[in-house]
């Protein structure tokens, strides 16, 4: 259905037939800013697939951000003693 609240003649998945499901789509945050599914309308930038970016950056990441990926730490594998000292004697 078309949007007609926020971002007319836009299709929109929040639309129903009483009107949009949750009010209207807020702005973007601070934290969006560089995101590529942020679109302008009326002066205002909002985000394509999230009515309400607040709630995904409360958080921490957002999983819709195409401007910033997740940062993985890497663990440090456990090794079995026993296994570790019969290699050691087989390099000898």
């Amino acid at each position: 259905m078309q949007c007609v609240t926020v971002k007319p003649n836009k299709e929109c998945f929040l639309m129903g037939k009483n009107g949009c499901k949750l009010g209207s789509c807020k702005p973007i945050v601070q934290d969006c800013e560089g995101c590529a599914r942020i679109e302008e309308y009326n002066g205002q930038k909002y985000c394509s697939v999230f009515p309400d970016p607040s709630v995904k950056w409360k958080n921490g990441l957002c999983n819709f951000a195409t401007h910033r990926k997740p940062e993985f730490v890497e663990e440090s594998k456990k090794i079995n003693p026993l296994k570790a000292s019969k290699r050691a004697a087989r390099k000898r």
